[in-house]
């Protein structure tokens, strides 16, 4: 048996940021922290923090007031901040700048007096906050079939914005829908579906022809992780979307030659190479990593953050 591991896969430069983030904080305050939500969709990471004594909320009112509060990655709304310093928070703000990026322009075509049609998936944290910076001028749509059922003058203003966890293919066919019914349609300069998304995208579907089955860690939480087991789904190979080398099953390899490899963008690497280790102790399969795409991206930590790192060393 051969395992192909693909790259680039795991913790893209947001992940990986709000990780060192809650890393950082704990260092510097303790275990006494609350992060609001997950601070990525990981079943993994979340464990972990849990383990080491963090709380994840999902409603303000559970942080006693005056406590330390993470926003996750995927980033809040307004009234979400407005609450947390009505409750004298100390916030440190782990959103992906990419997911920030969203933010800004929902803002900026809500005050030009445009109609928002945010492409996304209802219930997910990202589109909650991103809806929250102009909720009376963001629509939500899904799919296509979303597309024809909006009702807006054919001279309205109106502007699109995406999830930047979204399949890439499945969002092109809904821009498509939206050009053809609104031609005057306006979208930012540079699409929202940010690089790591498409970059594991384009290596899952170049490299699960070279394979019979797919493995994607990630939970099943996670958008950007299912886009990837859906996208093995739609090339026709056999693909589970797991959190761990636990999960998998002995009857998922017979008749298997080739085995693909990835993680979606939350999933850390401890978990890749558990299951790759398993395969090859089950199997006696042979590794090899196959890059599509190099990726050299990186954020700095929130300013927040920075500046009680600088607070602390100057004590």
């Amino acid at each position: 048996m051969k395992v192909i591991l693909a790259n680039p896969r795991g913790f893209c430069a947001g992940v990986n940021m709000a990780i060192k983030c809650l890393e950082e904080a704990v260092r510097m305050f303790g275990s006494n922290i609350y992060v609001y939500h997950e601070i990525v969709h990981n079943r993994y990471v979340v464990d972990r923090f849990t383990q080491e004594g963090v709380t994840f909320v999902d409603e303000l009112e559970d942080v006693p007031e005056g406590s330390i509060l993470l926003f996750s990655a995927h980033g809040v709304s307004p009234a979400v901040r407005a609450i947390a310093r009505e409750r004298n928070l100390q916030t440190i703000d782990a959103t992906c700048p990419l997911v920030t990026k969203v933010h800004l322009e929902a803002i900026k075509y809500s005050r030009a007096g445009y109609n928002i049609i945010l492409i996304g998936h209802e219930g997910h944290d990202e589109v909650i906050g991103t809806m929250g910076e102009a909720p009376e001028s963001i629509t939500l749509v899904e799919t296509a079939e979303d597309v024809q059922k909006l009702e807006f003058p054919a001279d309205a203003k109106i502007a699109f914005l995406t999830q930047t966890t979204l399949s890439v293919q499945e969002a092109s066919q809904v821009i498509a829908a939206l050009r053809e019914r609104f031609p005057q349609i306006e979208s930012p300069p540079k699409e929202d579906i940010c690089y790591a998304t498409t970059n594991r995208q384009e290596a899952v579907s170049i490299l699960s022809q070279e394979a019979e089955l797919v493995l994607v860690l990630g939970s099943q939480n996670s958008s950007n992780s299912k886009r990837l087991q859906e996208l093995a789904n739609d090339n026709a190979k056999r693909s589970f979307l797991i959190d761990g080398a636990h999960e998998i099953r002995a009857e998922w390899f017979e008749g298997v030659e080739t085995v693909l490899i990835t993680a979606g963008a939350s999933a850390p690497e401890v978990v890749v190479q558990e299951c790759v280790d398993y395969i090859v102790r089950e199997y006696g399969a042979e590794v090899a990593q196959r890059t599509i795409q190099e990726e050299n991206v990186k954020f700095p930590l929130p300013k927040e953050l920075r500046r009680l790192q600088t607070a602390s060393q100057q004590q």
